[in-house]
């Protein structure tokens, strides 16, 4: 087995740079960083800029720089997925995997697993932060639930975060899965290698009839060459993915004809679909005498709930944050608000035949009116939350939104569209589904239609973007896949 790295690797922990090692906020993030494609994408259609859209480059992906929240999707996501024709992800089918991957320090029961790669933990109340104190008081006195195990089938409300760093140290898939790994004699990793495109044998035709992946070009070292392999499985992440699948011809064909690319095999779902979760910033003046440490946890307490209106359970999270660069004090605090089932779709498209260029990534978010509806309910009610008591002598004067963005909701609708950010959850580029779905690009056992020897294993084949972080659900997606790959 070869495994394909475009950044580089890092075996041993002792040797892994300490912006990948521990949490220090910004250093995995900013445009440029030395582990992040550093990509960008259009968030909304009302701004003109774009928005940072982090992508791991190094063994682990994205699991290598993210926040280290290890938070599953509902039940429901999961039913979901099995309604659309998928009937091997139901939540049931889907929960063993869970447990199988994880090893929860702090919940011992039928949901969850106490010896599997990745550890899972949460600060203890007594270890919050006065802010997530605060936090955590202003929610029980608004009448949320308390959530003691926010990764219960059931869970509601405000509680710790579930966390996959003990002892601050990020506790990625390269250090938990492939480290265990590396002493096989039939696997060999290769860093610094980029996958150019997918080769093919057989027929090439609108339906695919005989064709077979038989290799992949990779340019490594400032030389481009071949390997061949009887089986290629893609887990580029839901934006390179898609992007690998156009470039070698697999794709809706006419935009590709017209960068010059010879369709393969036409799939015109390749791409459409993008999803990820909108998210705004509130921000508040931080009071005099309370600035939070610049290497304070970003993440302990998180709130969920589920919008006015809304027949989607949890659509909502709220997470009061610390985010700022090493040895730099806040001058602020921001609170995190996200919308986590979005109905408004984007779409990813090829900007060039060149893989070295970025695909042009508009995520279209509130477009969906309904999208529109419930996030100004979720900004309405945080804006009310932190004008409780247990904030004083925490948080100053609202910043943002101000209060002529609150007078309606054409404002706020505005503010929304003006503020949206791009959360590192981008999924469904891929979209898992039967043949019968025209928009569908593999089958649940992620083979991609009618193409023979060729997976997709990572978020871009969700079916549908689920209401949690996405670490922990990618990391279950791919823990079946083996067992399919196994032809268990």
């Amino acid at each position: 087995m070869l495994l394909l790295e475009a950044g580089p690797d890092y075996p041993d922990l002792g040797g892994m740079p300490d912006e990948l090692k521990y949490d220090l906020n910004q250093a995995a993030s900013e445009e440029g960083a030395a582990h992040n494609w550093s990509l960008v994408g259009r968030a909304t259609p009302e701004q003109p800029g774009l928005s940072h859209v982090a992508r791991g480059r190094v063994t682990g992906g994205s699991s290598a720089i993210n926040h280290q929240i290890m938070l599953r999707g509902l039940p429901e996501d999961f039913d979901g997925w099995a309604a659309a024709g998928n009937d091997e992800w139901g939540y049931v089918k889907t929960l063993p995997y869970f447990r199988r991957l994880e090893r929860d320090a702090d919940v011992r029961d039928d949901f969850h697993g106490s010896d599997g790669p990745v550890p899972v933990w949460r600060h203890s109340r007594g270890d919050w932060l006065p802010l997530q104190e605060a936090f955590y008081r202003a929610c029980i006195d608004a009448g949320f639930p308390d959530d003691p195990d926010m990764n219960h089938p059931d869970a509601t409300g405000v509680g710790a975060f579930p966390l996959n760093n003990p002892g601050g140290v990020r506790m990625s898939t390269a250090l938990t899965y492939l480290n265990a790994c590396r002493h096989r004699l039939n696997l060999t990793v290769r860093p610094n290698a980029l996958a150019r495109r997918i080769l093919f044998g057989g027929a090439a035709d609108s339906g695919g009839g005989g064709l077979r992946a038989v290799g992949v070009e990779v340019e490594s070292g400032g030389e481009v060459f071949t390997v061949e392999g009887e089986e290629i499985i893609l887990c580029a992440g839901a934006i390179a993915s898609p992007q690998l699948l156009m470039l070698s011809g697999v794709g809706p064909s006419e935009p590709l004809r017209e960068l010059g690319i010879a369709p393969v095999h036409h799939l015109p779902g390749v791409g459409q679909n993008m999803k990820n979760h909108p998210s705004v910033s509130l921000v508040f003046r931080s009071a005099a005498g309370h600035h939070p440490a610049p290497d304070a946890p970003r993440n302990q307490v998180g709130l969920r709930f589920t919008a006015a209106g809304s027949a989607a359970r949890n659509d909502i999270q709220v997470q009061p944050t610390t985010s700022y660069p090493e040895s730099r004090e806040a001058p602020d605090i921001r609170i995190g608000c996200r919308l986590e089932l979005p109905f408004s779709k984007g779409e990813l498209r090829l900007a060039s035949a060149d893989v070295a260029v970025q695909p042009d990534l508009d995520f279209r978010f509130l477009t969906d009116a309904e999208d529109c509806a419930r996030f100004r309910d979720a900004v309405r009610r945080c804006v009310r939350l932190f004008e409780h008591p247990a904030f004083e002598g925490l948080l100053g004067e609202r910043l943002d939104p101000g209060d002529a963005d609150l007078v309606d909701d054409a404002a706020l609708d505005g503010w929304l569209r003006r503020k949206a950010g791009i959360a590192g959850h981008t999924s469904v580029t891929c979209r898992m589904g039967p043949v019968s779905d025209s928009m569908a690009v593999v089958d649940q056992y992620c083979r991609v239609h009618g193409v023979e020897g060729l997976r997709v294993v990572d978020a871009s084949v969700m079916p549908e973007v689920t209401r949690a972080n996405t670490n922990a659900t990618v990391i279950m997606m791919a823990e079946r896949a083996a067992d399919f790959i196994r032809g268990r």
